[in-house]
């Protein structure tokens, strides 16, 4: 894919880019939005950009990108294509956008690296880009193609609301108007777009955590609050205002971690908040009248934390060939294992489809426990929630 010249100095210079890439990204948001305030209104996650992560997630990418372009020359990294193209549906980037995008972001590789980017250099970085950005449009085109017309933006409204925990609660909705609801496969997401007490709308992306016979879906969201990180705007907001009876704006469903049809046992596990998309992995499952070997995992802080845990055990209890294993932190005795997930003693089906989603670190260390004990990477499925920074480290 890339020129024998490119790619040679791409492999030279990568090691210098790669080093500059945080500060090099941090220059390019800081110039754009000084340019363009408006792409932080309905599309970009300013709570990502104070935090850093989706500076940290834009560097990592580039990185990624490239190095697998040299790595495997005769290979487009479809995989790392397709996650970032659904995150990009969901919040309505356009072709016209990446232009924007390589003028800020090559303006900042010029400031911050100087005379060491010469003519010959940024030629190569500028193929790596729109390689990495057409590969995109085009992912992007089929994406939106498939949504149809009525998959940007839909109102739907508000029916039942329910506290999960002290800080997750559901939200049943149903879509109003006369129009088709766009297909969910069990895994994907949705974008919230609301708008905030300063006038500027913001984006988050929540799991349909489940769904109705009747046409309704519900979404499940946590309140993040502050502390290391920066408290979430859009989940408080919607945790201290939604009320039966509102309407909200939704996207189409987006995203690529999605249950598969097949027959092979599966293996399902979450942390936290991360139980969303495999609970509606279990809806899905439940309603199908799976017959599926699945083994469920789970690990929280406590039982009262632990998010549509009666969801998971219903669901669970209702598959015949379904079993689960939660473990607590605190408060585990008579319900589940304590402490940490370890699945040192866990029988793991033989030849297991996996999904998993939790906090980054949570995830780190269940890949490496999986991998040890045998399972194929190429069968190991995530979802991170926000911008991925698993692509970063």
């Amino acid at each position: 894919m890339l020129s024998a010249e490119t790619a040679a100095i791409i492999r030279a210079t990568l090691p210098v880019v790669g080093a500059s890439l945080d500060t090099i990204t941090a220059r390019f948001y800081d110039t754009m939005f000084a340019d363009h305030p408006d792409l932080l209104d309905g599309l970009f996650n300013r709570g990502n950009q104070r935090s850093g992560e989706q500076r940290r997630a834009l560097a990592g990418s580039i990185a990624a990108f490239a190095g697998m372009l040299l790595d495997h020359p005769d290979q487009r990294p479809d995989a790392l294509l397709t996650r970032i193209a659904h995150k990009h549906a969901a919040v309505g980037v356009t072709d016209d956008q990446y232009v924007i995008v390589h003028k800020y972001l090559f303006a900042a590789i010029a400031e911050v690296l100087g005379d060491a980017i010469t003519p010959e250099i940024a030629a190569a970085w500028d193929e790596v880009y729109w390689l990495m950005a057409g590969a995109l449009i085009a992912m992007e085109a089929r994406i939106y193609a498939a949504a149809g017309d009525h998959g940007r933006w839909r109102e739907w409204q508000v029916i039942e609301r329910h506290e999960e925990t002290a800080d997750v609660m559901s939200l049943v909705l149903r879509p109003l108007g006369d129009g088709p609801v766009p297909p969910a496969l069990p895994g994907q997401y949705v974008s919230v777009r609301v708008r905030m007490p300063d006038g500027v709308r913001q984006l988050r992306q929540y799991t349909l955590s489940g769904h109705g016979q009747d046409g309704t879906r519900r979404i499940t969201v946590k309140r993040v609050r502050g502390g290391d990180a920066p408290e979430g705007e859009v989940s408080t907001l919607l945790h201290a205002t939604v009320k039966e009876g509102d309407v909200l704006t939704l996207s189409a469903p987006f995203g690529d971690l999605a249950l598969d049809g097949g027959d092979a046992p599966l293996v399902l596990v979450s942390a936290g908040i991360g139980c969303t998309p495999i609970t509606a992995m279990l809806h899905h499952l439940t309603a199908t009248g799976s017959t599926r070997r699945i083994l469920l995992l789970h690990a929280d802080v406590s039982r009262s934390g632990h998010p549509l845990r009666t969801d998971m055990e219903r669901l669970a209890g209702a598959l015949p060939e379904a079993e689960h294993i939660f473990w607590y932190e605190r408060d585990a005795a008579g319900h589940a294992r304590p402490g940490r997930m370890d699945l040192s003693d866990v029988a793991l089906p033989e030849g297991a489809v996996v999904y998993m989603c939790g906090p980054l670190p949570f995830m780190r260390d269940l890949r490496a426990q999986l991998v040890g004990a045998g399972v194929a990477p190429r069968d190991l499925h995530y979802e991170v929630f926000g911008p991925d920074l698993w692509i970063a480290a």
